[in-house]
């Protein structure tokens, strides 16, 4: 599982990413793209390589041990049947595809327009991983 430390590192370093549709690497991603590497750094798995899109996010975050609704203190993620964002367990939005790539501090889980909300609890006690980018699969 995962340390917030772990998650605020991924977005930090991802933060300024170009928005590109479909990719899944530091070149670009899309807003799906980025959720997708949140919640593999949460979940344990490598951020990139195991992405999913707005059509198959729900199964995908059941697969991950997400459930339905939201919980405060918990990762959030928000979408609707063509967009999506997360917000941290801290409460930090982050997001892809408004106004650009990936950024910190703009539209997360709860915005509006999403229709579809699932959550992660925030274990204790986890140590957070340096480099998520660089950890072990």
């Amino acid at each position: 599982m995962f340390a917030l430390a772990t998650l605020l590192t991924l977005v930090n370093q991802v933060s300024g990413t170009p928005y590109v549709a479909g990719g899944d690497s530091p070149a670009g991603t899309d807003c799906s793209g980025l959720v997708s590497w949140v919640t593999n750094a949460a979940t344990g798995r490598p951020v990139y390589g195991d992405r999913f899109h707005t059509g198959n996010i729900e199964s995908e975050l059941l697969s991950r041990g997400f459930q339905y609704g939201t919980q405060p203190g918990a990762l959030v993620v928000g979408w609707n049947s063509g967009h999506t964002a997360v917000t941290l367990p801290d409460g930090t939005p982050v997001s892809s595809g408004e106004g650009g790539g990936v950024k910190v501090g703009g539209g997360g889980a709860y915005q509006d327009q999403f229709t579809n909300h699932m959550f992660l609890p925030m274990p204790a006690n986890v140590p957070p991983v340096a480099d998520p980018l660089l950890a072990p699969p």
